[in-house]
Protein backbone atom coordinates (compact mmCIF):
# COMPACT_ATOMS: atom_id res chain seq x y z
CA UNK A 1 0.00 0.00 0.00
CA UNK A 2 3.12 2.26 0.80
CA UNK A 3 4.04 1.34 -2.94
CA UNK A 4 0.83 2.83 -4.17
CA UNK A 5 0.33 5.77 -2.25
CA UNK A 6 4.44 6.54 -3.24
CA UNK A 7 3.43 6.39 -6.79
CA UNK A 8 0.11 8.75 -6.21
CA UNK A 9 2.64 11.29 -4.45
CA UNK A 10 5.34 10.75 -7.49
CA UNK A 11 2.64 11.16 -10.78
CA UNK A 12 1.25 14.18 -9.18
CA UNK A 13 4.44 15.66 -8.53
CA UNK A 14 5.75 14.76 -11.97
CA UNK A 15 2.44 16.54 -13.47
CA UNK A 16 2.91 19.05 -11.01
CA UNK A 17 6.64 19.74 -12.67
CA UNK A 18 5.53 19.43 -15.99
CA UNK A 19 2.63 22.00 -15.74
CA UNK A 20 4.87 24.22 -14.04
CA UNK A 21 7.36 23.84 -16.73
CA UNK A 22 5.16 24.55 -19.36
CA UNK A 23 3.56 27.96 -17.63
CA UNK A 24 7.67 28.58 -17.13
CA UNK A 25 8.46 28.18 -21.13
CA UNK A 26 5.58 30.00 -21.82
CA UNK A 27 6.50 33.41 -19.91
CA UNK A 28 10.39 32.95 -20.53
CA UNK A 29 9.50 32.11 -24.51
CA UNK A 30 6.09 34.52 -24.50
CA UNK A 31 6.24 34.94 -28.18
CA UNK A 32 6.62 31.83 -29.58
CA UNK A 33 3.42 30.22 -27.77
CA UNK A 34 1.43 33.61 -28.21
CA UNK A 35 2.00 33.37 -31.76
CA UNK A 36 -0.12 29.89 -31.31
CA UNK A 37 -2.57 31.42 -29.34
CA UNK A 38 -3.36 34.50 -32.06
CA UNK A 39 -3.19 32.76 -34.94
CA UNK A 40 -6.23 30.32 -33.66
CA UNK A 41 -7.89 33.20 -32.55
CA UNK A 42 -8.17 34.94 -35.63
CA UNK A 43 -8.62 31.85 -37.45
CA UNK A 44 -6.59 32.84 -40.25
CA UNK A 45 -5.27 29.39 -41.27
CA UNK A 46 -8.06 27.76 -41.09
CA UNK A 47 -9.93 26.35 -45.21
CA UNK A 48 -10.35 29.13 -46.99
CA UNK A 49 -13.33 30.00 -47.46
CA UNK A 50 -15.01 28.83 -44.01
CA UNK A 51 -18.34 30.19 -43.58
CA UNK A 52 -17.11 30.26 -39.26
CA UNK A 53 -14.97 33.17 -40.03
CA UNK A 54 -17.18 35.36 -37.89
CA UNK A 55 -15.97 34.04 -34.57
CA UNK A 56 -12.22 34.93 -35.16
CA UNK A 57 -10.95 37.22 -32.82
CA UNK A 58 -8.68 40.18 -34.28
CA UNK A 59 -8.04 42.24 -31.18
CA UNK A 60 -4.21 41.39 -29.56
CA UNK A 61 -5.30 43.01 -26.26
CA UNK A 62 -7.99 39.39 -26.45
CA UNK A 63 -5.03 37.59 -27.78
CA UNK A 64 -2.62 38.22 -24.88
CA UNK A 65 -5.36 38.03 -21.96
CA UNK A 66 -6.56 35.09 -23.54
CA UNK A 67 -2.54 33.57 -23.63
CA UNK A 68 -2.10 35.18 -20.16
CA UNK A 69 -5.26 32.90 -18.88
CA UNK A 70 -4.07 30.05 -20.25
CA UNK A 71 -0.50 30.33 -18.23
CA UNK A 72 -2.73 31.08 -15.02
CA UNK A 73 -4.39 28.19 -15.48
CA UNK A 74 -1.20 26.24 -16.15
CA UNK A 75 0.32 27.51 -13.41
CA UNK A 76 -2.85 27.03 -11.35
CA UNK A 77 -2.35 23.17 -12.54
CA UNK A 78 0.65 22.80 -11.02
CA UNK A 79 0.37 24.32 -7.40
CA UNK A 80 -2.65 22.06 -7.21
CA UNK A 81 -1.12 19.49 -7.82
CA UNK A 82 2.51 20.26 -6.10
CA UNK A 83 -0.05 20.47 -3.39
CA UNK A 84 -1.73 17.67 -3.42
CA UNK A 85 1.91 15.77 -3.87
CA UNK A 86 3.01 17.79 -0.70
CA UNK A 87 -0.38 16.72 1.47
CA UNK A 88 -0.17 12.69 0.11
CA UNK A 89 3.49 12.61 0.97
CA UNK A 90 2.99 13.96 4.67
CA UNK A 91 -0.12 11.47 4.90
CA UNK A 92 1.56 8.67 3.02
CA UNK A 93 1.38 6.62 6.65
CA UNK A 94 -1.82 8.09 7.58
CA UNK A 95 -5.33 6.71 8.12
CA UNK A 96 -7.53 5.94 4.70
CA UNK A 97 -9.20 9.02 5.44
CA UNK A 98 -6.64 11.53 6.23
CA UNK A 99 -4.43 10.19 2.83
CA UNK A 100 -8.02 10.68 1.25
CA UNK A 101 -8.30 14.27 1.91
CA UNK A 102 -5.12 15.09 1.16
CA UNK A 103 -5.00 13.64 -2.46
CA UNK A 104 -8.21 16.00 -3.20
CA UNK A 105 -5.80 18.94 -3.98
CA UNK A 106 -4.21 16.40 -6.61
CA UNK A 107 -7.67 15.82 -7.74
CA UNK A 108 -8.46 19.71 -8.32
CA UNK A 109 -5.17 19.72 -10.39
CA UNK A 110 -6.20 17.27 -12.30
CA UNK A 111 -9.40 19.13 -12.60
CA UNK A 112 -7.70 22.40 -13.63
CA UNK A 113 -5.36 20.79 -16.16
CA UNK A 114 -8.48 18.81 -18.11
CA UNK A 115 -10.43 22.14 -18.00
CA UNK A 116 -7.47 23.63 -19.76
CA UNK A 117 -6.51 21.40 -21.84
CA UNK A 118 -9.66 19.88 -22.91
CA UNK A 119 -12.23 22.76 -22.25
CA UNK A 120 -9.65 25.10 -23.52
CA UNK A 121 -7.39 23.99 -26.39
CA UNK A 122 -9.93 20.73 -27.43
CA UNK A 123 -13.31 22.36 -26.81
CA UNK A 124 -12.87 25.88 -27.08
CA UNK A 125 -9.48 25.87 -29.26
CA UNK A 126 -10.49 23.06 -31.67
CA UNK A 127 -14.01 23.22 -32.00
CA UNK A 128 -15.01 26.83 -31.80
CA UNK A 129 -12.23 28.24 -33.30
CA UNK A 130 -11.81 25.27 -36.53
CA UNK A 131 -8.15 24.74 -34.91
CA UNK A 132 -8.48 21.58 -36.55
CA UNK A 133 -8.61 22.85 -39.88
CA UNK A 134 -5.36 24.40 -39.62
CA UNK A 135 -2.50 22.48 -40.64
CA UNK A 136 0.52 24.55 -38.67
CA UNK A 137 -1.52 25.66 -36.02
CA UNK A 138 -3.07 22.49 -34.35
CA UNK A 139 -2.30 21.71 -31.06
CA UNK A 140 -5.05 19.49 -30.40
CA UNK A 141 -3.00 16.21 -30.64
CA UNK A 142 -0.46 17.67 -27.43
CA UNK A 143 -3.84 18.80 -25.58
CA UNK A 144 -5.58 15.39 -25.64
CA UNK A 145 -2.31 13.61 -24.66
CA UNK A 146 -1.68 16.00 -21.90
CA UNK A 147 -6.09 15.43 -21.20
CA UNK A 148 -5.45 11.68 -21.01
CA UNK A 149 -2.55 11.84 -18.57
CA UNK A 150 -4.62 13.88 -16.12
CA UNK A 151 -7.17 11.53 -16.62
CA UNK A 152 -5.28 8.60 -15.88
CA UNK A 153 -3.84 9.94 -12.55
CA UNK A 154 -7.37 11.60 -11.79
CA UNK A 155 -9.04 7.77 -11.66
CA UNK A 156 -5.84 6.42 -10.05
CA UNK A 157 -6.13 8.73 -7.13
CA UNK A 158 -9.76 8.28 -7.00
CA UNK A 159 -9.00 4.57 -6.25
CA UNK A 160 -10.35 3.47 -2.52
CA UNK A 161 -7.54 3.71 0.22
CA UNK A 162 -7.13 1.05 2.86
CA UNK A 163 -5.66 1.40 6.32
CA UNK A 164 -1.80 1.10 6.07
CA UNK A 165 -0.51 -2.55 7.19
CA UNK A 166 1.74 -1.96 10.44
CA UNK A 167 5.03 -0.85 10.59
CA UNK A 168 4.64 0.58 6.78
Amino acid sequence: MLMTRSAKVLMSATLALFAALVAFNNLTDYGANFAFVRHVLAMDTIFPGSSARWRAIDTPLLWHAAYLLIIALELLTAALLARGAWAMWRARHAGAREFTRARQWAMAGCLAGFMLWFGGFMVVGGEWFLMWQSHEWNGQASAFRFCITLLALAIFLNQPESEPEAGA
